[in-house]
């Protein structure tokens, strides 16, 4: 149980710090994409930042398991976290680290109890969008074919491509940026679901308290009734025998 609230107190503490260290790591990922005429010791530092915060989420992951009482279930259920901080280990790829931040945050987002659905959908829809416009970006820019040349054309396809609309007036022509446009459409849909889910759970649950209320309403009427009833009985008892 100690190790159990540990483990608490260290996910409640960390959450802000790591929340803004993704932040900065936002930033460092943006920078060298935004400004490709950026001098190599900005590329530099921003690579560092990256590094440095992918770190921070893999040293969380190591204490938080430290922490767990069952350290096997821990894993088992923490499988995306521990997926996410070895993915960039295997190939030293910008968007492999991207990738992996972003599921770190959402993993660590969905623990905090004070989030709630709809803030987190907003902010992944705000992420993807961000995060996808700026990856494909940097994959389509210098491509030979690539009609994605500018962060306005990044930002245009990656709104068609969540919203599975496909105008086709800007398209990926390299094999990651077309990863990256499966990505993105399986999330749209995805977080389309989710949206449309919610909505319908809200107008169940109003549905079900007005039946609650309404069966409420209606067993206190039969209730009244038959006191109603009860009274008249008590009254003409009452009066038959006044007659007599």
């Amino acid at each position: 149980m100690q190790q159990q609230s540990a483990q608490l107190r260290w996910e409640q503490q960390t959450q802000r710090p790591l929340f803004g260290l993704a932040l900065a790591f936002a930033v460092a990922y943006a920078v060298p994409i935004v400004r490709p005429d950026a001098s190599r010791d900005v590329v530099e530092v921003c690579t560092a930042v990256e590094w440095v915060v992918w770190g921070a989420f893999a040293l969380d992951y190591v204490v938080r398991l430290a922490l767990a009482e069952q350290r096997r279930v821990f894993v088992r259920t923490h499988w995306l976290d521990l997926g996410a901080v070895l993915l960039p280990m295997l190939q030293p790829m910008r968007l492999l680290r991207l990738v992996s931040t972003l599921l770190l945050v959402g993993q660590r987002a969905r623990m905090a109890s004070q989030i709630r659905l709809t803030t987190y959908v907003g902010g992944a829809v705000v992420g993807l969008l961000m995060f996808g416009s700026l990856a494909v970006l940097s994959v389509e820019r210098d491509s030979p074919d690539g009609n994605i040349r500018t962060l306005g054309d990044a930002v245009w396809w990656s709104f068609t491509t969540m919203t599975t609309v496909g105008y086709g007036d800007h398209s990926p022509t390299t094999g990651l940026g077309r990863m990256l446009a499966v990505g993105l459409m399986l999330s749209g849909i995805a977080l389309l679901g989710v949206v449309t889910a919610n909505i319908a759970a809200w107008f169940i649950s109003r549905f079900e308290k007005d039946d609650v209320e309404e069966r409420r309403q209606t067993e206190a009427i039969r209730e009244l009734t038959e006191e109603v009833r009860r009274l008249r009985g008590e009254v003409a008892a009452l009066k038959g025998t006044s007659v007599e």
